[in-house]
């Protein structure tokens, strides 16, 4: 499992949680159970902490990063190649792809950033809302076809994950 200690700083990766052979989980992490991690995602605490809840999934190539704290909470996804730093997303978001997520920047519960959307420095992202653009500003309400397709998501993926959990190995060829 690619999982590093560094300065005494270990991660600690819960129950059913399956981690890509090419991600990286350095230092001080925490991972919830029931979590995804991608490939080529790099989650690294080695200077401050980061804490990702249950359910989660950091899909491919994502970025973790902080200079003091990332909190995580349930249920979140991330996807494909995000970049966050040093940020708070509460239980029941999605970040789009290729977003960037910055320094202090709090995304609250069911909300949405669209793809290749910028978060700013201390920028605060309303419970309910989809934000979306460079800079990220309100360009809609969250409604029950998005909950019902968030809710997909994390369901199939939860299914992935427990066929990578079952299934997934090496093949030597």
């Amino acid at each position: 499992m690619p999982v590093y200690e560094i300065n005494g700083k270990k991660p600690s990766i819960g129950t059913n949680t399956w981690i890509a052979p090419s991600a990286e989980i350095i230092g001080d992490v925490t991972i919830g159970n029931n979590c995804y991690i991608g490939f080529g995602a790099i989650i690294r605490g080695d200077f401050g902490k980061i804490i990702i809840g249950e359910q989660s999934l950091v899909e491919e190539a994502v970025v973790i990063h902080c200079a003091s704290k990332v909190t995580i909470g349930n249920r979140v996804i991330i996807g494909h190649q995000v970049m966050l730093h040093d940020t708070t997303l509460h239980d029941n978001t999605l970040i789009g792809m290729q977003s960037m997520i910055c320094d202090f920047s709090v995304i609250n519960e069911w909300s949405i950033v669209a793809e290749q959307s910028l978060v700013l420095k201390k920028q605060r992202i309303p419970s309910g809302k989809i934000y979306g653009g460079s800079p990220a500003k309100e360009i809609g309400l969250v409604n029950d076809q998005h909950l019902e397709r968030f809710n997909l998501g994390i369901q199939a993926y939860s299914d992935l994950r427990e066929q990578y959990l079952q299934n997934f190995k090496k093949l030597d060829i």
